[in-house]
């Protein structure tokens, strides 16, 4: 018999080296190399144990009649909507998110809406690798779920599992909280290694697909707010789902980062109460809530999140700084765009910003990736730094080139009618993208909303030189002490 040496993994790429190091060659990673003892392999290798076990697949045309169970709506839309109209039977999915952002209550939630949805209601079971049962049921009293016919286990075990699934009745959904509790016995390394992440999910999602129920696998998170373990646990699932949200504010965000069978980049947002998470059927007012209108570095981003219009509400503060490097600060957008609009603007526009310091956020705890919220930025970085505010019934989009230009974005008319709905009278937009050959329109549709298109950044910076500087009401008079 062959001897089997150990092998070091790393667990955040899943790396595999015949020795240990204190930083993974593959990602960087300092201090993530474990020891994992390998799987044995099958006497005479795995391509003479499928010769011996092995049968021929069959293969079906394209064009044959696509069956299948309907999809299993929960009643919660914001859910629904994340995972494209309900669950499909037989896929596996994977929720992640920070510690006690909420992901064992959403869930709770979710099955107990489903089992109790009335007759024909899919049998829906809870297992959990890292709370007792009855811990599940005090969380449940809370929730007012207690009466829900929902089965509760506490079980690490992929083998018990495995077995009792196959046992009992088909369930309809099993949720396993968490991937990282879980273990394969014919393992040797300790559960929530690479190893044991990989094969627990691969035999859980088998499991799923062969007998045809849904199973929702949570994941744990690293620091950067990525799913802990290697990128192929998400490639093994249909769909990842990343549950988001700022500790200081009551909004929980449900992303789509992959779906097999919906749209991606869908959000689903949440209010966290002390009854459990409430639906939110129109983020935009929620987000806008607490917004005050003339105020100086504040503009309202028509945004696009999935299939979902919303508007946010950037903020901008500008201020001198007695540093050699003026601090860049900022709180749900990327970092490196607002260098890249803040380079545009004193290249292109001549807008001395470079001494001064910049803090951007992103009201509401919501995180903005799409390079429409270009615009929104610059015009609230201008509105900081010549005290003019942006008018309070304006919305504001577009993407900025190097060049200065302003580009057109997705599905403009879908943000301009969600601004109308809002209230909105006025939109500040990027030219209309006409193709060769092809004749603008004269009007644009906008519903009740005044179109004022910008080609250039430089046609929003004179905008607000025109008008000079003035002193915000709540700005204090500055004094000078002493002689001078």
């Amino acid at each position: 018999m062959a001897k089997t040496h150990a092998r070091f993994v790393c667990q955040s790429c899943g790396a595999a080296t015949t020795r240990w190091s204190g930083r993974c060659d593959g990602c960087g990673g300092w201090n993530t190399v474990v020891e994992e003892a390998p799987r044995e392999s099958a006497p005479g290798g795995l391509a003479t144990a499928s010769r011996k076990r092995g049968r021929s697949i069959e293969y079906a045309s394209m064009d044959g009649p696509a069956e299948g169970a309907p999809r299993r709506v929960c009643g919660i839309a914001e859910f629904d909507r994340v995972c494209g109209g309900g669950l499909v039977p037989g896929s596996a999915i994977l929720i992640g998110g920070d510690p006690g952002i909420g992901k064992s209550t959403l869930l709770l939630q979710v099955v107990a809406a489903l089992a109790g949805s009335g007759t024909g209601a899919p049998a829906c079971l809870y297992i959990s690798g890292e709370e007792a049962v009855e811990q599940l049921r005090l969380r449940a009293r809370r929730l007012d779920l207690s009466q829900s016919p929902v089965l509760l286990a506490a079980a690490t075990a992929v083998r018990d599992i495995a077995a009792s699934l196959d046992a009992a009745e088909t369930p309809g959904i099993v949720v396993i909280d968490s991937i990282q509790t879980m273990f394969v016995d014919s393992l040797d390394s300790a559960p929530g290694t690479v190893s044991q992440v990989r094969a627990s999910a691969q035999e859980l999602i088998h499991l799923a697909k062969r007998r045809g129920f849904t199973v929702l696998l949570v994941g744990h998170v690293t620091k950067d707010g990525q799913i802990a373990g290697p990128k192929v646990l998400e490639h093994m699932v249909d769909a990842v789902l990343s549950f988001e949200g700022e500790r200081g504010h009551q909004f929980r965000i449900l992303r789509a980062t992959k779906n097999r069978y919906g749209p991606t980049d869908e959000i689903g947002v949440f209010e966290m109460t002390d009854r459990g998470l409430m639906e939110v059927p129109n983020p935009s007012a929620l987000f806008l809530a607490e917004r005050r209108g003339n105020v100086s570095g504040s503009a309202v981003f028509a945004g696009l999140e999935g299939t979902r219009p919303l508007l946010v509400e950037v903020q901008a503060l500008v201020s001198p700084s007695s540093l050699a490097t003026p601090r860049r600060a900022v709180i749900g957008w990327d970092a490196g765009r607002l260098a890249m609009v803040l380079a545009v603007l004193e290249a292109r526009c001549g807008l001395a910003l470079a001494g001064r310091e910049v803090y951007l956020n992103v009201a509401g705890g919501l995180r903005v990736s799409e390079p429409a919220a270009d615009l929104a930025v610059a015009a609230a970085l201008v509105s900081a730094a010549s005290d003019q505010p942006v008018p309070a019934e304006m919305v504001v989009f577009g993407e900025i080139g190097l060049s200065g230009e302003v580009r057109a974005v997705s599905q403009p008319e879908v943000r301009l009618k969600e601004a109308a709905k809002l209230g909105f009278t006025r939109a500040l937009v990027p030219p209309r993208r006409t193709r060769p050959g092809e004749k603008a329109k004269e009007k644009r549709e906008g519903g009740d909303l005044e179109i004022q298109e910008i080609a250039h950044l430089q046609d929003l910076v004179a905008r607000f030189a025109a008008e000079g500087p003035r002193r915000s009401s709540q700005e204090p008079e500055r004094r000078t002490v002493g002689g001078g």
